[in-house]
């Protein structure tokens, strides 16, 4: 039997360990106007078989960040900062530090993702199939029978009929068929990170659910490590063991979901949830957070976001403030996070999921 018909089986073991670290990652774009501050000091463990999601706004960094751990940005992007540290079987990479064949390798087999617009990712006049098999070869694959078996197995799994989608071109299929066949790409070289921006954007409610239940089987069958980027904050609740609130670039919780959809200490992350209209009970007027995401390039002194926040003082508008503990593994970046806690005690959050 050939080596590539032997990894055909996915497997992913639960446990303790750390495959990816971001250390004060910034990434700032070139722009005639100046420096676009997209991403700023940001440190995240991935913990192995551990799902961790980033929230936010349009513009706060969610994508850049993700694209940054595969250096995919565009060439008006830079790294301007830091370190990320992927590690396997003992060793440690220093992702920033490749050469492009070692990051050729990196990609898809040690790290994949599926982005936002499957669509785009297609190339419009090859079929499914020469996509994947050009996919496998690139990273040397060799045998044509083991390499469709595989692809074949994959489709199966993400719940699409084969033998008919693994000879269509993109445009024969309908946009939640798109998003499985990508998600079915993503795993073809059995990666140990799968980061994936938006999985259920512009899918209508029935094919969202599809791709939340396949997402679901991914985690708890297969135990990938998974970083979801999503402004839906009930998929984030669903699927995440940890979450990440980005906000300008930068983030300003992190906890698990039961902290962040319960115990938020951040005004940002309790502005978030309660933005959520509710589909049970009474009718509530809606909450909106005042006011609009900063200028990056020109961006307030002090906490980006007491320009919007109803806890600011001057403290907050002269200082920054960083990340520390406000509970088990749960951190906050604010000066205020105790008269949040306040707020809750004396109105709980109910749940959104």
């Amino acid at each position: 039997m050939s080596n590539e018909s032997q990894q055909v089986v996915l497997k992913h073991e639960a446990g303790s360990g750390t495959p990816l670290t971001l250390r004060n990652v910034s990434v700032a774009y070139k722009t005639r106007k100046g420096d676009v501050q997209a991403v700023r000091d940001v440190s995240l463990d991935l913990r192995a078989g551990e799902s961790i999601a980033l929230i936010g706004e349009s513009g706060s960094g969610k994508t850049t960040l993700g694209l940054s751990i595969v250096r995919l940005l565009v060439k008006s992007a830079q790294v301007t900062n830091g370190e990320i540290i992927y590690r396997r079987n003992g060793k440690e990479i220093d992702v920033l530090g490749l050469n492009k064949k070692e990051l050729r390798e990196f990609r898809w087999k040690e790290c994949s993702m599926v982005f936002q617009s499957a669509l785009n990712a297609f190339n419009p006049v090859i079929r499914i199939w020469d996509q994947m098999k050009d996919t496998a070869q690139s990273h040397g694959w060799k045998d044509k029978k083991a390499i469709r078996q595989r692809s074949l197995e994959l489709l199966k799994f993400v719940q699409l009929d084969a033998e008919r989608v693994i000879d269509a071109y993109p445009h024969e299929l309908s946009g939640g068929m798109r998003q499985r066949v990508l998600i079915a790409l993503s795993l073809l070289l059995d990666p140990q990170v799968l980061i994936l921006d938006e999985p259920t954007t512009a899918l209508d409610i029935l094919t969202q659910r599809t791709i939340i239940d396949l997402l679901r089987k991914l985690k708890e069958e297969q135990h990938f490590t998974m970083i979801f980027i999503s402004h839906d904050l009930a998929i984030a609740a669903e699927l995440a063991d940890r979450i990440a609130t980005m906000y300008a670039g930068r983030v300003v919780e992190v906890g698990s979901a039961d902290d962040i959809f319960y115990r938020p200490r951040h005004p940002y992350t309790l502005g978030l949830i309660r933005a959520v209209p509710k589909v049970v009970g009474d009718f509530q007027e809606l909450f909106s957070i005042p006011g609009s995401p900063p200028d990056l390039i020109d961006m307030p002194s002090g906490c980006k976001f007491h320009p919007r926040c109803p806890y600011a003082t001057d403290k907050c508008r002269q200082e920054e403030p960083d990340l520390v503990p406000v509970g088990p593994e749960h951190m906050a970046a604010c000066w205020h996070w105790r008269e949040v806690e306040k707020e809750l005690q004396s109105k709980p959050l109910h749940s959104i999921s």
